[in-house]
C-alpha cells in the first residue's frame, strides 16, 4: 500500500522536508470532498505557493503576517466569501502538516480573516417568474445542444443543484427509489445524496438521453459516462453551463442576464421553496446545508414583511377571541 504521507515527514524539520507542492495530493486524500471543492481547494493551495515563489518566500516558513499580506491582495479582486474559502483550504492545508509534524503551528491561524456576512449573498438572484422564462426559453431553443440544455436548466431549477454537483453527475447516478424518478451524487464536504426528480426534470433528462443515444446508434440502456456531455462524449464543464444559463438568459430577456450565474438557480429554488411554504429543514436538507444559516441567506424573500410571525400570532388570538 503506498503512503499517503510524502516521504521525509514523519517528524523531520520543516527545513530538511521536500517542496511544500508534494503536500498537496496527500492532504486531499485525507480529506472527504466533492470532486469540484477538491479542485477548488486544489487550485487555492496551488496560488498560495504561487505567491510564495513570487516573492522568494518559503510556505513552510511562513507567518500569519505573511499570510495577511496575500488575503489582502487577494481581497482586491474578490469577494469576502471567496477570501475566506481561499483561508479555509489554506488552514486546512497547514493543519495537515502540523499533524505530520513538518510545522509547529498554523500560520493561518492567527491571520486576519475577512468577515463574512451570512445574511447576505452577492449572488444575482431570479424571480420565479424570471425561472419560468428561463425554462420556456430552454424549450424554445434549436440545435444540437439544445435537448442538454433543457435538461441542465431543469436540474438547476428543480433541483437548485451547485454546478460542480450537476456537471459531476454520471447517467448511472440516476435511478428509481419508492416510485421516485432519483439521482444520487456526492455533494459538498463529499457527502452522498440523492434527491427526487420532478415529473418535469425527469421527462427532460430522458428526452435528452434518447436523443444522445439515437445519435450513437444505441439503445438509451447501454450510455454510460457523464450524464451532460460534449459532442465528443467529455463530461461537460462548470464553464459551459455559465455560458448556456447567460444565454438562455438572454433569449429570455431577463435584466442582468450577463451576470446571472448557475447560482442563481440554487438561489430561486430556496427562495421559491420557502415562499411556497417549505419548511427550513427540508430545503436545508435538499441543498444539503451544514447550518440553517446558510439555508436563510439564499432565502432572497425571508424579510417580505408578508412572511413576519406577528400576523400569525395576531390570527391565532383572534380565533380565541369570542
Amino acid at each position: 500500500m503506498t503512503s499517503l504521507v510524502p516521504a521525509g515527514l514523519g517528524g523531520v524539520p520543516a527545513s530538511r522536508a521536500g517542496g511544500a507542492g508534494e503536500f498537496t495530493d496527500a492532504w486531499l486524500a485525507n480529506r472527504r470532498l466533492s470532486p469540484h471543492t477538491r479542485s477548488a481547494y486544489r487550485r487555492d493551495v496551488t496560488r498560495w505557493l504561487a505567491w510564495c515563489d513570487a516573492h522568494g518566500l518559503d510556505p513552510l516558513a511562513a507567518t500569519f503576517l505573511d499570510v495577511n499580506t496575500y488575503a489582502r491582495e487577494v481581497e482586491e479582486t474578490a469577494a469576502p466569501t471567496t477570501v475566506a474559502r481561499k483561508m479555509s483550504a489554506l488552514s486546512s492545508w497547514y493543519d495537515f502538516l502540523v499533524k505530520l509534524r513538518a510545522l509547529d503551528a498554523n500560520p493561518v491561524s492567527g491571520a486576519d480573516r475577512p468577515r463574512v456576512d451570512r445574511d447576505h449573498s452577492a449572488t444575482i438572484g431570479l424571480t420565479p417568474q424570471e425561472v419560468d422564462a428561463l425554462l420556456r426559453a430552454a424549450a424554445a431553443a434549436t440545435g444540437p445542444t439544445a435537448a442538454r440544455t433543457r435538461a441542465a436548466l431543469a436540474l438547476l431549477a428543480d433541483l437548485g443543484l451547485r454546478v460542480g454537483e450537476l456537471v459531476s453527475l454520471d447517467v448511472t447516478d440516476l435511478g428509481e427509489e419508492r416510485g421516485h424518478r432519483s439521482i444520487r451524487f456526492t455533494g459538498k464536504g463529499g457527502k452522498h445524496r440523492r434527491r427526487a426528480l420532478t415529473p418535469g426534470t425527469a421527462a427532460a433528462v430522458d428526452a435528452y438521453l434518447t436523443e444522445r443515444a439515437a445519435a450513437a446508434g444505441v439503445n438509451v440502456g447501454v450510455l454510460a459516462g457523464p450524464l451532460l456531455a460534449t459532442a465528443s462524449g467529455g463530461r461537460l464543464d462548470r464553464h459551459a453551463v455559465f455560458r448556456l444559463v447567460r444565454r438562455m438568459a438572454i433569449a429570455a430577456g431577463i435584466p442582468a442576464a450577463e451576470r446571472l450565474s448557475p447560482h442563481s438557480l440554487r438561489h430561486a429554488f430556496a427562495t421559491t421553496a420557502r415562499a411556497e411554504g417549505v419548511a427550513l429543514e427540508d430545503v436545508q436538507d435538499a441543498m444539503g446545508h451544514a447550518d440553517p444559516r446558510t439555508t436563510r441567506r439564499y432565502d432572497r424573500d425571508r424579510h417580505n414583511l408578508d412572511r413576519d410571525p406577528a400576523y400569525a400570532i395576531w390570527a391565532a388570538r383572534a380565533r380565541r377571541t369570542p
